[in-house]
């Protein structure tokens, strides 16, 4: 039981530190949260948009869409995926789709309302985003922006359930 326990603990560090090691910080994608959530709480403050994104990240399978997102990235910049999948993954091509796929099983997890949440974010990429989706930047984040957008998402749609569940 000890080890399991370890093993998640080590799961959720890990998820966390490669989130910061691609340059990706809690507060980054609480401002997704604030931008997503603003109009519809005048009172919103930034702790609760952390606190949301918090909650969703201690979520297991957040943290294993994390840590598979992030190896594939980091696989497809040392160019160490097989063909065509390498070249799919190094350009994002549009049409691939699987890292979207990875992205709903997080928005998923606070209800549909997340898919909105998701849908409008990955169109306009606010903040982070536009820095993660930047080609020329020699990185490979063809998961990762569509996994902190999911993150985002979900913990904008925790938050308005509990702001529903409280009016």
């Amino acid at each position: 039981m000890l080890e399991n326990k370890r093993a998640i603990q080590m799961t959720e560090e890990t998820a966390r530190k490669w989130l910061r090691e691609r340059g990706v910080e809690v507060k980054d994608i609480a401002e997704l949260v604030f931008f997503l959530q603003e109009k519809y709480h005048p009172d919103l403050q930034m702790e609760d948009c952390i606190e949301n994104v918090e909650r969703v990240l201690s979520k297991r399978e957040v943290q294993n869409a994390i840590l598979t997102g992030i190896q594939l990235d980091i696989l497809a910049e040392e160019n160490k995926l097989g063909e065509p999948l390498q070249s799919i993954i190094e350009t994002d091509e549009s049409l691939y789709g699987v890292d979207e796929i990875l992205a709903f099983s997080i928005v998923n997890i606070y209800g549909s309302i997340g898919f909105t949440n998701y849908g409008y974010i990955d169109k306009l990429k606010p903040g982070i985003l536009e820095k993660l989706n930047d080609k020329s930047s020699g990185k490979v984040h063809t998961f990762l922006d569509d996994l902190v957008g999911a993150i985002a998402a979900a913990a904008s749609s925790r938050l308005a359930h509990r702001a529903a569940n409280t009016e």
